[in-house]
């Protein structure tokens, strides 16, 4: 099998980001690499040409709400603690990269699910497209924060993706629009759909992060290993690394290596739209610990190699139907929400676990060095759901977090409470930590020029 290197010399000039070409059997790879103290000046918080190093902005997302008393902390301000045996727990850990909001209400016009899910994700209403059942269909009326960031870092600073994104748990099927079934919208163009969906198949969001194309599924299983492709470029980058730069492209090549080995099962199990890949269901059962693992450090790797600066996370959709049968449901979480005598106790277990997934994500981020800091600190991740509590539809007091320092614009470890203000103040918040240069954010009743300063750095 012949494979074609381009020369280096077209490749580790730039100055701000190295990424490696190549051709494995006639399909391109691409393959980033970290940032090297060789780019960063003497402190390593910036470029060697004084520009500083990229913030990236994400949002991730659970649906149908929590139980608010195992949700909320137990006080307010800097070093916030959750209750006993509460849904936080698995944070606390992480805890200096994370501030909780709380009291915030949704002020567009409400209906259940779908102005939250709009309203959390976009700063504005939802838009009405017909009505079914009883209830409706809809979508979002404005481009979810994602697609605010994406557009602002693009016209800064091209990436090779305008965003990313992935989901974890499956799409179970709704008719109540885009709405439910997507996260990262466009904005409505005349009602009609216009989405980014998120990747369920770590096979498939493998392939797009490295270029792999549309090719059939026997071709992909016969082309040769990522790293073979651009193992003459690794082999010259090596001379101009220092000690810690060759450990951490050593640390870089074995996480590609690693998630390579792990995404090894045939690929023509993956080639079906939303088939989620070499982590079938067992039995009824989603293997969500797995596959939320394989996703994050995939969408790790690629923050980490410069793919996009924007991303989403699509945990569980809006309204979702995934069944948390590790905690002892047997319904799915919409269903049970309805149904689950208080105290809620499966909620919010439910809930316990999904933040110890998002655990796993924000640890992955932290562990990987960027700089003087880590992934994690040059961050701004929003953390949402669309209700408060789900068996109450409620939108008032709703669940959020803002993750991440992003580039030292974030304090991280508070707890801030405004009963009663608007959700879209942590939006704003979020997409300034981001770098977005925004003094308002939302649209129609969910405008806001206030942002939540006391979470400012």
């Amino acid at each position: 099998m012949k494979t074609r290197v381009s020369s280096l010399s077209r490749v580790v000039r730039p100055s701000r980001r190295i990424f490696l070409r190549g051709l494995a059997a006639g399909a391109a790879t691409v393959v980033g690499l970290p940032l090297f103290d060789f780019m960063l000046d003497d402190h390593g918080e910036a470029h060697a040409d004084g520009v500083a190093i990229p913030t990236r902005f994400g949002l991730w997302f659970f649906g149908n709400g929590v139980r608010l008393d195992s949700w909320t902390p137990t006080n307010t301000g800097s070093d916030w603690q959750p209750p006993a045996g509460g849904a936080l727990e698995a944070l606390v850990p992480l805890r200096e990269h994370v501030s909780v909001v709380s009291g915030l209400s949704v002020m567009t016009p409400r209906h259940p699910h779908h102005s939250g899910m709009a309203t959390v994700c976009s700063g504005g209403p939802h838009l009405k497209v017909d009505d079914v059942r009883d209830t409706i269909v809809s979508t979002f009326k404005y481009p979810s924060v994602d697609q605010i960031a994406a557009k602002y870092f693009q016209d800064q600073s091209p990436t090779p993706y305008r965003s990313l994104e992935a989901a974890v748990t499956r799409f179970r099927g709704t008719d109540e629009g885009t709405t439910f079934q997507y996260l990262s919208h466009n904005g409505s163009v005349g009602g009609e759909t216009n989405v980014n969906p998120s990747e369920e198949s770590p096979h498939a969001f493998w392939d797009r992060l490295f270029n792999q194309g549309d090719a059939e599924p026997l071709v992909k299983k016969a082309r040769a290993r990522v790293l073979d492709s651009v193992g003459a470029q690794i082999r010259s980058l090596e001379p101009k690394l220092g000690a810690r730069d060759k450990q951490r492209l050593d640390q870089h090549l074995t996480s590609i290596t690693e998630l390579e080995d792990r995404l090894a099962a045939p690929i023509a199990e993956c080639s079906k739209p939303g088939d989620p890949g070499e982590y079938p269901d067992l039995g009824t059962n989603e293997q969500m610990t797995k596959k939320n693992a394989v996703m994050s450090d995939l969408m790790t790797l690629a923050l980490a190699c410069g793919l996009t600066q924007s991303f989403s996370i699509q945990y569980a959709t809006c309204g979702s139907g995934a069944v948390f049968w590790m905690v002892g449901a047997t319904d799915g979480q919409h269903y049970m929400n309805h149904t689950e005598p208080a105290p809620h106790e499966k909620q919010h277990l439910a809930v316990r676990f999904s933040m110890e997934q998002l655990a796993y994500f924000l640890g992955r981020m932290k562990d990987t060095s960027e700089g003087a800091g880590n992934l994690l600190d040059h961050s701004s991740i929003l953390v949402c759901t669309e209700h408060a509590e789900g068996w109450t539809h409620s939108q008032d007091d709703m669940p959020m977090l803002i993750c991440g320092k992003g580039g030292g614009r974030l304090r991280g470890n508070v707890h801030h409470r405004d009963v009663g203000g608007n959700t879209t103040r942590a939006l704003l918040t979020a997409l300034r930590g981001a770098g977005l240069p925004l003094a308002d954010f939302g649209y129609e009743a969910g405008y806001t020029s206030s942002p939540l300063g006391e979470l400012e750095g």
